[in-house]
């Protein structure tokens, strides 16, 4: 064995002990996902394709071979990608929700690592003129608002605009129920970019089909689209995710949450960013809002040091689907009016319109707001059956 060669090896190790570290603290069930082998794991679908080629990686923490970093196992396989694409929350999936990813050089793989967050959310023309094809790898949890689908669909645009092939190795969707409002036009955003529910029940895989066959992409380009998909998995199956898909959703029961729960950010509610359990707990410095009492101290968090009262969700069961009854219990309790929703342009992005906001100010309750979204959604049901990889039993 040569010193370089060594030196990779070690390289590789190393890199792949700092991805392990980041495991969810709640597991998967093996029992349950045993089966399960996640676009990845089928090497032998997509090694070949990269033999001889120039080619990059977006992915992040959740982007694993079993318990192996994808890099490590492409490095052992003799497979070097030319460089590496970071979303939000960054490579290695530490930074908080919209703090600035920077550019630089990855210190266990030498490899030039480019953020796809901030002001450049593509890929720049010159870095595609350098790639045959790019792999991409990210873990979803089937909302609209989680910005990953974002990163794939600018990658998409990037690759349609300079001819070069991109490689989906998809995951199951652990929020897998059609649910919510679609976006409306005028709220497409970072937050959300497609009039699709606010839960959509497809696989990023499904997604980028979904993103070609309906020419959402800018003047109907489409992208040479290759998914490798998942073994063992169909809709409506549960799957606890084995990495945390971003610093603040920590295990399977804040994943569960964060559908019902990331709407708060629109308002003047903390979701206990900040706290050791964010996204299972809502509250705001007036015990009017509830007896259960945390207090944020991370950096950055809102209402940081100071006592939030609210209610603890990291003990109930968790809803499937949207359940707006906590959005609309901390509205009434407030008694603020508009004023609850303290960021509501961001608010209006997160649910895809403005008629969510204006239904609970004109004292609407969860069942007459539901009723109202199910003509789009019956509309997006039959629309969604020409993209799904999998058998469909999640109604």
């Amino acid at each position: 064995m040569t010193k370089f060669t060594l030196f990779i090896v070690c390289l590789c190790t190393s890199f792949c002990s700092c991805f392990c570290s980041c495991l969810c603290t709640g597991s998967r069930d093996s029992a349950e996902d045993s089966s399960i082998r996640t676009g990845a794991d089928q090497t032998t679908a997509y090694f070949p394709l990269l033999q001889g080629k120039r080619f990059a990686l977006v992915l992040n923490q959740s982007s694993v071979i079993g318990n192996v970093s994808l890099p490590d196992s492409l490095c052992r396989a003799g497979l070097r990608p030319a460089f590496l694409f970071a979303p939000e929350h960054g490579f290695r999936g530490e930074a908080q929700a919209g703090e600035h990813i920077g550019e630089g050089v990855d210190s266990l793989t030498n490899l030039k690592v480019y953020s796809l967050y901030g002001q450049q959310k593509k890929p720049a023309a010159e870095q595609m003129q350098e790639l045959d094809l790019v792999v991409f790898d990210i873990q979803d949890v089937g909302t609209r608002f989680f910005t990953y689908l974002s990163t794939l669909h600018y990658l998409m645009e990037a690759c349609a605009e300079s001819g070069v092939e991109l490689i989906v190795l998809d995951r199951p969707n652990p929020n897998d129920t059609i649910d919510g409002p679609l976006l409306q036009e005028g709220y497409s955003s970072f937050v959300g970019m497609h009039p699709i529910p606010l839960l959509h029940a497809c696989t990023l895989g499904e997604l980028a089909l979904m993103i070609n066959g309906e020419g959402w992409l800018p003047g109907a380009l489409r992208c040479k689209l290759q998914v490798i998909p998942v073994s063992g998995w169909h809709h409506g199956q549960p799957y606890s995710l084995p990495v945390r898909p971003s610093p603040n959703l920590r295990d399977q029961q804040a994943v569960c949450l964060y559908p019902s729960l990331c709407l708060f950010e629109g308002s003047l509610m903390s979701v206990g960013r900040g706290t050791e359990t964010p996204f299972k707990i809502v509250g705001y410095p007036d015990p009017r809002f509830g007896d259960f009492v945390f207090t944020p101290a991370g950096k950055g968090s809102l209402y940081r040091n100071q006592a939030c009262y609210g209610i603890d969700l990291s003990k109930e069961d968790c809803p499937r689907g949207l359940n707006l009854e906590y959005l609309l219990s901390m509205y009434r309790r407030s008694e603020m009016g508009e004023a609850f929703f303290a960021h509501a342009r961001f608010f209006d992005l997160l649910a895809g319109n403005s008629t969510l906001r204006e239904q609970i100010l004109a004292g609407r309750n969860q069942a007459e707001i539901r009723a109202s979204w199910q003509k789009e959604l019956e509309a997006y049901r039959k629309m969604r059956l020409n993209y799904l990889l999998y058998p469909d039993y999640q109604e």
